[in-house]
């Protein structure tokens, strides 16, 4: 999965030929999972249609301040045109990242001193999130005192160029200054946005859903976890850098990403067993799994048959894995879940204690929204210092995301 996917991108498009390659580069966004919107400078419609890149996009094509929203014979739905104001700010705001491509040397020159005369230019005013710069002009322009002065205002003001790359120019010369081909523009994006990722180089190990306890061939003893929360947890560590570890009891959940390895297993020894050969080599361990208590003593080989008496099994404990982890736990940083019904606080700083941990997350059945089985969690935060933080209800994605913010804070202390 690309660290693209679910990114937000604006595209700008500036009057040069280079234009004609964004239509590969949308392709090439959206193949890559992200949500992409277009600007065009006026220039830049003599190089490509906004038809085209909307078509791709999927998305409407902005070039002016005002558009107008006519139907097939121009007209609005009173017969009349209606002009609709196209609004930068919000453009702006909307993006996780901003790509001029093609920037010619006259954009350049107007993103570096302001010079606000279309909509490319009011958006990127306007923007509040990492922007690029691939540039594309002839070799005498790029090597130019006055575009240099633009890529050295532009990088001061924390833009990020995409370098122009050599080959044959439209002018018939060849040198540096052709655009970065769409490719190459797409691995740069990827590599500098992974650099930047919060818990890049950071092992994390994740335990996800119930254990299943086998009574005999066709029955066991289990919860009603999904497992939603830790897969959730996975694949948000996974956006932030990190390589994963997935221990996965039973669970309708899937989960694709490169970084992210899981380990299927359905009992709790098999879980205790994963969790210890991967342990050793983690930073981190966030045990969000629902792990059976006990398990049958003796498991019958064949179906047991239904008996007209009451039916007695003889349970016993499993490995405490949390607990287990902490007792021979170094660097790591481990982090505990605790589903309670009574006594909430009391009984998760008691687990804080006996299994070594630096956090737990504390769910209350008692609260509305919160429990198995559910796409909402409302958590409270007990760190090892018994500092007590309870959070609102929120989505398992952005409970997710609290917890992995405590791990960056972590690193970052």
């Amino acid at each position: 999965m690309s660290v693209l996917s679910g990114k937000k991108i604006l595209l700008g498009i500036s009057g040069g030929i280079a234009a004609y390659k964004t239509a590969h580069l949308v392709r090439l966004f959206i193949k890559a999972g992200a949500h992409v919107q277009v600007i065009m400078t006026p220039a830049s419609k003599d190089f490509i249609t906004p038809l085209t890149l909307a078509t791709l996009s999927k998305n409407p094509v902005h070039y002016s301040f005002f558009s107008q929203e006519e139907d097939a014979n121009g007209n609005g739905e009173d017969g009349n045109k209606h002009e609709q104001w196209n609004n930068h700010v919000e453009l702006g705001l909307w993006a996780d990242l901003m790509v001029v491509a093609p920037a010619t040397a006259n954009t350049l020159s107007k993103m570096a001193y302001g010079n606000c005369d279309n909509l490319l230019i009011a958006t990127y005013l306007s923007a509040k999130c990492p922007v690029y710069v691939a540039p594309a002009m002839d070799l005498d322009m790029y090597i130019h005192p006055s575009t240099t002065a633009s890529f050295k205002s532009l990088q001061q003001f924390g833009n990020t160029i995409i370098p122009a790359e050599n080959g044959e120019l439209a002018s018939g010369l060849s040198g540096q200054g052709r655009m970065a081909e769409p490719e190459n523009i797409v691995s740069f994006l990827e590599a500098d946005l992974e650099s930047k990722l919060p818990l890049k180089g950071k092992k994390i190990l994740i335990t996800a859903g119930p254990t299943y306890e086998s009574i005999d061939p066709v029955r066991f003893i289990g919860n009603h976890s999904s497992g939603k929360m830790g897969y959730d947890i996975a694949l948000s560590a996974a956006k932030l850098g990190a390589t994963v570890v997935l221990v996965s009891g039973p669970t309708k959940f899937t989960i694709d990403h490169a970084l992210i390895n899981v380990i299927d297993v359905v009992s709790a020894q098999e879980m205790y067993d994963a969790c210890h050969n991967y342990f050793n080599d983690v930073d981190v361990a966030i045990a969000a799994a629902a792990v059976a208590d006990y398990r049958p003593k003796v498991v019958a080989t064949q179906k047991i048959k239904k008996a007209p008496d009451n039916f007695v099994i003889e349970l016993e404990k499993t490995k405490d894995i949390l607990a287990s982890l902490g007792a021979i736990k170094k660097k790591q940083l481990l982090i505990g879940f605790a589903l309670e019904t009574e006594n909430e606080i009391e009984n998760a700083i008691g687990k804080i204690q006996k299994k070594n941990l630096d956090l737990i997350v504390l769910n209350s059945l008692q609260d509305k929204g919160a429990g198995f089985g559910k796409p909402t969690n409302k958590v409270t935060f007990i760190d090892k210092n018994f500092h007590i933080q309870p959070m609102e209800l929120k989505s398992k994605e952005a409970v997710a995301d609290d917890i992995l913010n405590k791990v960056i804070a972590y690193f970052n202390e």
